[in-house]
């Protein structure tokens, strides 16, 4: 069986991570059929927007989307175009599970963080206060209906995931009535799962539990902005940003890629460790209920970074990216 997948190779390193991504995947065996769709900065003078509507449509179409970074061209009108393709296709959940490899990252630590993707202080309602722009405001929006959504897909992810805990991380002592909201929802969700315990924490109190004792923590469940934020200090914890996957879910669409930016200096220099896209490619092929797939590939990655042979130049080696890829594909 065949899947069909839209494919978005991004600006910057994107489409060497992708290409080395593409070559991991195809060395399982797994039969993908591509639908590639230009998008970001490098299709704007052609297109007249960096998010051209057959990416959207072809996303609608596969209901699976696999994308490599974007840059947000100045003055485009869009805020972000990753945000956008999360909004236009209502993917509400941002997943970023962040798991050390071997030797890599200062911490034992092996965390989801499950970040709710539509609203809060990444709502972008905001304006100036005054005529001279000197006070500026900005609106946090949490609602019972996204925090109910998001709550309730962490427990079943979870479930899924054979996960133990989850946590719910907000700042409800100060914002008591948004943060308090969302707390209160992820209290009566937590109950319908009396298998997986709940506990939750302030964020700043939490973001200093990472740092201390990671292990204690198994999957996080909070707002946009404290999403953002934690699942890069889990990263850190693990090695950074070259190494920690992301997917962004909503009812029956998905759409993968890496927490990492698009670095277009290093673009086309064959350089950039694409380690980030492959696990997220992994994140993908259990999305496509291709699990042993999945795992060939993970392992894979482990014993290439432990054998150390051919790594890129942010592992200690020396290698490319395709080098690398193809080390790694090697070991499937």
């Amino acid at each position: 069986m065949a899947h069909k997948v839209t494919l978005i190779p991004g600006d910057g390193i994107g489409p060497e991570v992708i290409e080395a991504t593409k070559t991991v995947i195809d060395a399982t065996g797994v039969n993908i059929k591509y639908d590639v769709i230009e998008a970001g900065a490098g299709v704007m003078e052609e297109k007249g927007t960096p998010l051209p509507n057959e990416v959207i449509e072809s996303i609608e179409k596969n209901k699976v989307g696999l994308k490599g970074p974007i840059t947000t061209p100045v003055g485009s009108g869009f805020r972000s175009v990753n945000v956008a393709i999360r909004q236009k296709l209502k993917l509400f959940a941002n997943v970023r599970p962040t798991k050390n490899l071997p030797g890599i990252g200062v911490k034992d630590s092996d965390i989801i963080t499950v970040r709710e993707n539509t609203e809060g202080l990444y709502s972008g309602v905001e304006h100036y206060c005054d005529e001279d722009k000197t006070v500026a405001e900005s609106h946090c929006i949490i609602s019972k209906k996204a925090s109910e959504r998001i709550a309730r897909f962490a427990f079943e992810y979870a479930e899924k995931e054979g996960r133990q805990k989850v946590t719910a991380v907000h700042k409800a002592n100060i914002l008591k009535t948004t943060n308090g909201l969302f707390l209160k929802t992820a209290e009566e969700v937590a109950k319908e799962y009396p298998n997986i315990e709940f506990e939750d924490r302030i964020v700043d109190n939490m973001a200093m539990q990472l740092v201390q004792k990671p292990e204690l923590y198994d999957v996080i469940v909070t707002t946009n902005l404290f999403g953002d934020i934690l699942s890069d200090l889990c990263a850190g914890l693990v090695g950074g940003l070259g190494v920690a996957p992301g997917g962004n879910f909503g009812h029956d669409k998905a759409v993968f890629e890496p927490i990492h930016g698009s670095a277009p200096k290093y673009a086309g220099q064959n350089k950039v460790n694409p380690t980030a896209q492959i696990l997220t490619g992994t994140m993908m092929l259990k999305h496509l209920n291709e699990n042993e797939a999945a795992e060939k590939i993970y392992n894979a990655v482990a014993k290439a970074i432990q054998e150390g042979e051919k790594l890129t130049y942010d592992l200690g080696g020396n290698a490319g990216t395709q080098e690398y890829a193809e080390y790694v594909a090697s070991k499937i």
